[in-house]
C-alpha cells in the first residue's frame, strides 16, 4: 500500500486509473469501516482510502483536538484488506490557504436533524467531500448508511454538480448487541457501552409500533425519547421522517406507504451517538 500526503502525487499516481474506488475516512478505524473498503472493491478497482481529521466539520464545542488519531494501527488494517492507496494529507496539504469556499447544502436538508444540533457541520462535510472527489477523482465512493443524513447530501451534491462520481450506501455495521459501530463508542465507559444498545432498540420500538398501524407520530418520538430519558440519556431527536428527502411525512405520504427513516441522536454521559432504521 502506498501512503501518499500531498495532491500532486496523489494525482500521478492515480493517473489513467478510471475504475478507482473512493472510500473516505477520518482514521481511527474499526469494522465498520474495513467492511466500506470490502464493498467499494466489488465496485472498482483500485481501492483508494484516505485518512483526515477535517477541522471545518467540528463546531467549537466538539471534539477535534481529542477525536482519537490511530495512523499506525489504521495502516495495518488497511494493508490486510489490500488498499492499494491510503491519502493521508496533512492540514497544510488539503488547505494550503483558507478554505474560503465552501459547498453549502439547501436549507431543508443541511439545517435539520444533525444541522440543527451541529450548526455548519455539513458544510464542512460537503466542502472536504468535494475537495477529496476532486484529489482522487473516483469513479465510485463508498459511505456509510449510519450517517444517514450525510449520505444523502453527499449523494444529492454529486447529482447536483454532475460529478462522475457514484455515490454507493453501505449497511451499517452492528456489533452483535445492536450498537452500530462508530469511532465515538471509544469513548463510553463499560457500564456506558453495556448502555449503549438501548439507542437501537428504541429505534426498533418506533419501527415496531408504527408497523402494527400506530400512525401518531409525534407520540411515537416523545415515548421513545422519554423511554431513554428514563435511562440516563440526553437524546436530541428520534424522529420518522421520509427516506427520500428526510422531511416529516404528511398524512398523504402516509396514506400512499412512503418508504420512512427513523434516525435518531444521543448523549449517553458524554459521548453523543447516532443511529437510523429503514421502515
Amino acid at each position: 500500500m502506498k501512503i501518499i500526503s500531498s495532491i500532486e502525487e496523489l494525482r500521478d499516481q492515480l493517473r489513467g486509473q478510471l475504475r478507482t474506488a473512493f472510500v473516505p475516512t477520518m482514521g481511527n478505524l474499526h469494522e465498520g469501516h474495513l467492511s466500506l473498503m470490502r464493498l467499494a472493491r466489488t465496485h472498482g478497482d483500485p481501492v483508494v482510502a484516505s485518512i483526515f481529521v477535517n477541522r471545518l466539520q467540528f463546531g467549537p464545542n466538539e471534539d477535534f483536538d481529542k477525536y482519537p488519531r490511530t495512523f499506525q494501527a489504521d495502516i495495518e488494517k488497511l494493508e490486510k484488506e489490500g488498499v492499494y492507496v491510503l491519502f493521508a494529507p496533512s492540514e497544510k496539504d488539503l488547505y494550503p490557504e483558507p478554505q474560503e469556499y465552501r459547498v453549502r447544502p439547501p436549507d431543508d436538508l443541511g439545517n435539520i436533524l444533525e444541522g440543527e444540533f451541529r450548526p455548519g457541520f455539513f458544510t464542512g462535510v460537503t466542502t472536504i467531500v468535494l475537495k477529496l472527489f476532486s484529489c482522487v477523482q473516483p469513479r465510485v465512493a463508498v459511505f456509510g448508511k449510519k450517517d444517514y443524513q450525510q449520505l444523502m447530501i453527499v449523494r444529492n451534491m454529486a447529482r447536483q454538480f454532475a460529478l462522475p462520481t457514484e455515490i454507493i450506501g453501505a449497511e451499517t455495521f452492528r456489533a452483535d448487541d445492536g450498537l452500530a459501530l462508530s469511532s465515538r463508542n471509544g469513548y463510553l465507559s463499560t457500564d456506558e457501552r453495556a448502555e449503549a444498545p438501548a439507542l437501537y432498540r428504541a429505534l426498533n420500538q418506533v419501527a415496531d409500533d408504527w408497523r402494527s398501524g400506530q400512525r401518531d407520530i409525534a407520540k411515537l418520538e416523545q415515548t421513545a425519547m422519554a423511554t431513554l430519558t428514563q435511562r440516563g440519556w440526553q437524546p436530541d431527536y428520534i424522529s420518522l421522517r421520509k427516506r427520500g428527502d428526510l422531511q416529516a411525512p404528511s398524512p398523504e405520504d402516509m396514506a400512499r406507504d412512503e418508504p420512512l427513516v427513523v434516525v435518531a441522536a444521543a448523549k449517553l454521559g458524554k459521548t453523543r451517538l447516532i443511529d437510523n432504521l429503514e421502515i
